[in-house]
């Protein structure tokens, strides 16, 4: 006859631990950063060691995340030039989210449209990068003086139709002005 089992009592507060651990864990996959690091903090005052080097690691993450959404620009052009900083730094994506919130704002539209062009260019999406930099010199036209000399958009450098954008035919253009008026 086999030794029947007796159950091993569960220590309360490690119980409670691990619930408040699953609570981060739940919240972090959410993406409720304060409502995970909430949760995170009271495994880190509980007894268990190892529950507690765990959840010190996903209290970091959820640290990181609350300063990326904490990021506050006293100027549209402050942040556009964060989101460059972000692209020449090789956050890519992270350049693509800020220049997308900044298209929102139509007075910035030339350059937030130059900004995804260099940055479509950089990541090989050279038909979306020959669009956006087309409407980019339409909404201003010295922007084409700045791409000519733009290392971002070296992948297009042997392309005809990158070259016609920043060198068009002087008689194609009648009645363009050149002063980033739209026609």
């Amino acid at each position: 006859m086999p030794a029947a089992r007796i159950p091993v009592p569960v220590d309360p507060k490690f119980a409670q631990a691990v619930q408040n651990y699953e609570a981060g864990l739940r919240a972090l996959q959410e993406r409720k950063f304060d409502k995970a690091k909430a949760a995170f903090q009271k495994v880190l005052e509980g007894t268990s060691r190892e529950l507690g080097d765990r959840a010190r690691i996903h209290l970091s993450t959820c640290n990181q995340q609350t300063v990326k959404s904490e990021l506050h620009f006293q100027t549209p052009e402050e942040h556009y030039d964060y989101a460059v900083s972000l692209m020449n730094q090789g956050d890519y994506v992270g350049a693509r989210e800020h220049l997308e919130k900044l298209q929102k704002n139509p007075a910035q539209r030339d350059y937030v449209l130059y900004g995804l062009a260099a940055l479509d260019c950089l990541t090989g999406h050279l038909e979306d990068a020959l669009r956006r930099l087309g409407e980019a010199i339409a909404a201003n036209a010295h922007l084409r003086f700045q791409a000519r000399n733009d290392g971002d958009f070296q992948n297009l450098a042997e392309d005809p139709r990158f070259t016609e954008l920043l060198y068009p035919d002087p008689g194609g253009e009648a009645g363009a002005s050149g002063y980033g008026i739209e026609q």
